[in-house]
């Protein structure tokens, strides 16, 4: 009988300790996407950013515009299929209007960044990212890259994306657009 009522409490303890584990979040809960940062959050803004071009700028720099930061590597796949949609829904809609895209390269070298630029025949900037050190201010250095920071004429994240959906991609548009025509962005 004791072995029994044994038996019983241990299965009860198991049964409440996997529960609690499937609804307490954790530090890699899916909906922060690998971010270290927030909508809402001041963007960091100690770093430059060194485009391929050779020139440099920084957040603080840009402050009063729209920037979109879009973290990339030529490797990836899925930032190969956004970034024909950056370069002529984002880029080309809003380069005149206030806004910086800049694609933040992650981790490779300036002659692979450059032909990577030149291969996807775009014309908004690339950045150099060594050690993902700007990547690692804005998300886990071990989550993936495609993903773009929006981030207002005041410094603060107003967007994150992550992967390329299209449906988040219209949003972040929408987002963008009020942004930089000073509407109330209905996020």
């Amino acid at each position: 009988m004791n072995i029994k009522h044994l038996l019983i409490a241990c299965s009860l303890l198991i049964t409440a300790t996997v529960a609690l584990a499937q609804t307490t979040p954790s530090a890699t809960a899916n909906d922060d996407r690998g971010y270290i940062v927030k909508v809402g959050d001041q963007a960091p803004s100690n770093f430059e950013l060194k485009l391929a071009d050779g020139t440099t700028t920084s957040l603080k720099a840009l402050r009063g515009k729209v920037v979109i930061l879009q973290f990339t590597a030529s490797w990836c796949s899925v930032c190969r299929q956004e970034m024909p949609h950056l370069e002529k829904d984002v880029w080309q809609a809003y380069k005149d209007k206030g806004l910086v895209l800049i694609g933040v390269d992650r981790d490779e070298p300036l002659e692979k960044v450059k032909g990577f630029h030149q291969e996807m025949k775009i014309s908004y900037p690339l950045a150099l990212d060594p050690g993902a050190d700007i990547f690692g201010l804005f998300a886990n250095k071990k989550s993936g890259v495609t993903r773009n920071v929006v981030i207002n004429k005041d410094g603060k994240i107003v967007y994150l994306t992550r992967l390329y959906d299209t449906q988040e991609f219209a949003s972040m548009l929408k987002a963008v657009d009020a942004l930089v025509n000073n509407k109330t962005a209905s996020l």
